[in-house]
């Protein structure tokens, strides 16, 4: 995610300006409402150009645009001919958006070295985070980043991921979606989603379930801190104004108080996991568990605060990421429903309880599941700080300390990298029929022209476990039941995000049994 903060001056006089300013610009958000659609067919953008003026730079168009950045801001990159753009933020700064595939290149591979996660990145995220994978840097990164590699590694892990995921889907989501099918009930499919994805990563990342997807939708304590304290840290990243958040840090109070409680919780209880598996394994020379807290505590890695920041930061990655893709994935397949019957066929192709390699041979599905991401990426956009002056490869210069984003949100759209028919749901765009078997196979894309997963020596450590619980859930559901969304006048869903996508107001949905016909 990037950041729209305002820089403050010191000076008095800039302060009163800004204070008058500060009343306009609640005026105008008030009255300015977010686009009702996500429909992945917006007409072309026009020829846009950036307001902006002397001191406060962009800042009023920014203001305008924040219920919407995400959609704003990849208008800029399609309408620019060089799919970059530069933003004049206020006293002078800018900051660089870019959906072109060279830079992007650039800026996670080439030259990984000068483009970190940075200051306002880690300022924002340290309380929740500490120095998490996720949120470090340098030494710090390259170290978590050997450690959890060799882990990820590792045929256990695999094996323990399946069964973790095909538990939860056969003891707790089919049956709540069988009773809601039988009651004619509505649903939030994105909720149920959450509620699995956290269920399954909590015992994946620590061995501990925290049942959050039952029957009865509990508020378990952990999962509502952990929601709680993901939400205000988003928050701190979107904000405008910076130093009011700092400021109620400071003082503990609203939101900020709210954030130490839930950092608090959260870390407690962690830490208590932790003992416990440490107790273990005193009386014995290594757990019997394979989820990652015990891997890392049975290879020697100790320090309680390393291995808390770590495992809380794949709990982050794993808890929204898979919930989101798929909550887009079902709605699309709603309004296609001739992709959705041959992802049926394919599925019915394969055994009841399909195992690893009839999963990763559904290739159809793992196509479909690709061209959803592609315009509904989990990670709409992603943002690092420039260590040093350079200059990318389409020439925008980048001094020391902008934040430079790529926008995968904004490069699903682009003509110029999926054709004049981009705007359709096309998984065949993924495929390619083999000449003699005449089967499909399915053909990867370039990681910097689709970098959903990010790439380079950051590329996402968890893509195969995602694709693999993606599949599963989709085989699981879809051989069973059908998920129809319940829209209002053929409304369509609005795309937010914070530290990843969602729908905003939830996915309500009935779920219809499937004849056994279909």
């Amino acid at each position: 995610m990037f950041e729209f903060s305002l820089l403050l001056s010191p000076f008095l006089f800039f302060f009163f300006s800004t204070l008058s300013l500060l009343f306009f610009l609640f005026f105008l958000i008030s009255t300015t409402k977010p686009s009702s659609s996500s429909s992945p067919v917006p007409p072309p953008p026009p020829s846009l150009k950036i307001k902006s003026y002397p001191i406060i730079g962009s800042s009023l168009e920014i203001f305008a645009n924040i219920h919407r950045r995400i959609q704003w801001t990849s208008d800029l990159i399609r309408a620019s001919p060089t799919a970059t753009v530069v933003i004049h933020r206020s006293l002078g700064g800018r900051a660089v958006l870019t959906g072109n595939p060279s830079n992007v290149q650039h800026i996670l591979k080439t030259h990984f070295h000068n483009y970190h996660k940075g200051r306002t990145f880690t300022t924002n995220l340290t309380d929740f985070l500490g120095g998490g994978i996720f949120n470090a840097d340098g030494d710090n990164w390259k170290f978590q980043r050997q450690v959890s590699s060799h882990e990820f590694n590792t045929k256990s892990l695999r094996k323990f991921i399946e069964t973790v995921v095909d538990t939860e889907l056969s003891d707790r989501l089919i049956p709540i979606l069988s009773t809601a099918a039988a009651d004619n009930s509505v649903l939030d499919f994105q909720d149920i989603l959450q509620r699995f994805a956290f269920d399954n990563i909590c015992k994946i990342a620590f061995g501990y379930d925290p049942a959050y997807l039952l029957p009865s939708l509990p508020q378990s304590k952990f999962a509502v801190a952990f929601e709680e304290a993901a939400r205000i840290s988003s928050e701190r990243l979107a904000s405008v104004l910076p130093l009011v958040w700092k400021l109620k840090r400071l003082l503990v109070v609203g939101s900020e108080k709210r954030l130490k409680l839930a950092v608090a919780e959260v870390r407690e209880f962690a830490k208590n996991i932790i003992r416990e598996k440490k107790e273990e394994l005193n009386h014995k020379s290594s757990l019997d568990s394979t989820d990652l807290l015990s891997r890392f505590l049975s290879s020697g890695h100790s320090d309680d605060d390393f291995v808390t920041d770590i495992v809380i930061s794949f709990i982050l990655a794993g808890r929204d990421t898979t919930s989101a893709a798929l909550t887009w994935f079902f709605w699309l397949l709603f309004k296609h429903p001739e992709v959705e019957d041959k992802i049926l066929n394919e599925i019915n192709e394969k055994s009841e309880s399909p195992v690893f390699d009839e999963v990763k041979d559904m290739v159809y599905t793992h196509a479909s599941l690709c061209e959803s991401m592609r315009f509904y990426p989990p990670v709409p956009a992603d943002s690092k700080e420039a260590v040093s002056d350079d200059v990318l490869p389409d020439g925008t210069v980048v001094k020391k300390g902008m934040r430079v984003t790529y926008h995968p949100y904004a490069m699903g759209r682009l003509e110029e990298l999926w054709g004049s028919d981009w705007p359709d749901f096309r998984p065949e765009r993924w495929l390619q029929r083999d000449p003699v078997s005449g089967k499909w196979g399915f053909v990867s894309r370039d990681p910097y022209t689709y970098p959903v997963f990010q790439a380079g020596p950051r590329i996402c450590l968890g893509k195969e476990m995602a694709f693999l619980q993606m599949k599963r859930v989709v085989a699981g559901v879809m051989r069973r039941f059908r998920v129809v969304p319940v829209t209002k006048d053929g409304a369509e869903p609005v795309f937010t995000a914070d530290l990843a996508a969602k729908m905003k107001g939830g996915f309500p949905v009935r779920i219809v049994e499937r004849a056994c016909s279909e």
